[in-house]
């Protein structure tokens, strides 16, 4: 595996690959299950598989923890290493937006509500930062995880309004035996936290649930999901929706294709999760 972190080394590199089926696993690092679960998707379906690790600053708040982010290269070219990575891209800040940096991509009306809405500069740094990197690495197929379902939608609308010749793979949540997401955020739950973390797929699933049983009054859904959440006291809710799974459109009565979307915070912890149910 090779590891590069200039632009210039990037397209070099992709230049002598350029007949190869590229697939492609962007990310900020601190590996673990989940991105391992898109490599291997990468892998499977691709000759060679391109990783990216950039703690993009553009996608965090003022009050957010970019400074605190987990960190841990060496472990984390290790497992690229023994998952069959072919080249690994660590930019750095002032190389991935040099001194003078000027231009940004927004996604409009997906990007409004919900994280969007909790987290005001999040997406367009998201965006801006994907548009950059599929413009590099020229991927044939690019990894995405579900657990973040809204930006998974967002990049979709991206790739296809700027003609981005990418196609977006959405791969399954990964998550702990007791349900919880796996996150790189994880790591700063204590152990009390991370017991009562489980709560919110419970809910999920509890929504799920009933939306399969017949129940199609949301507000009914929701205050059931709610009751699951408030057994832990430490739980604040940020949002929990059930919204048509495309549009991301807010319902009140259960219907078609729909996407149960939550973010709690646990202390200073902020979780997001989501579960797909069809009527």
């Amino acid at each position: 595996m090779r590891t590069i972190r200039s632009i210039r080394g990037l397209q070099a590199w992709r230049r002598k690959h350029e007949n190869q089926q590229i697939g492609f696993v962007p990310t900020m690092g601190a590996l673990h299950e989940g991105h391992l679960s898109l490599i291997r998707q990468a892998r499977k379906h691709c000759s060679m598989v391109i990783v990216s690790i950039f703690v993009n600053p553009l996608q965090f708040g003022p009050a957010e923890d970019l400074g605190r982010y987990p960190r841990n290269l060496k472990a984390d070219q290790q497992l690229c290493r023994e998952a069959g990575v072919d080249l690994l891209f660590v930019p750095s800040g002032e190389e991935f937006y040099p001194q003078n940096f000027q231009t940004t991509v927004r996604v409009n009306r997906l990007s409004e509500h919900w994280e969007g809405e909790a987290r005001p500069t999040h997406f367009e740094g998201v965006t801006t930062a994907v548009t950059k990197l599929l413009c590099l690495v020229r991927p044939n197929q690019a990894y995405f995880g579900q657990k973040d379902y809204q930006q998974l939608l967002v990049i979709k609308q991206l790739v296809k309004d700027l003609n981005i010749d990418t196609k977006i793979v959405r791969c399954p949540i990964v998550r702990e035996s007791d349900g919880l997401a796996l996150s790189s955020r994880n790591c700063y739950l204590s152990e009390i936290q991370r017991r009562q973390a489980a709560c919110l797929s419970v809910a999920l699933r509890q929504g799920v649930k009933s939306i399969q049983l017949g129940k199609r009054q949301v507000s009914l859904i929701q205050r059931e999901m709610k009751k699951m959440l408030s057994q832990s006291k430490e739980i604040a809710i940020e949002y929990l929706a059930v919204c048509e799974a495309q549009s991301l459109k807010p319902l009140t009565v259960a219907k078609g294709s729909m996407v149960l979307l939550a973010a709690v915070r646990l202390g200073h912890v902020r979780l997001i999760d989501n579960m797909l149910v069809k009527v």
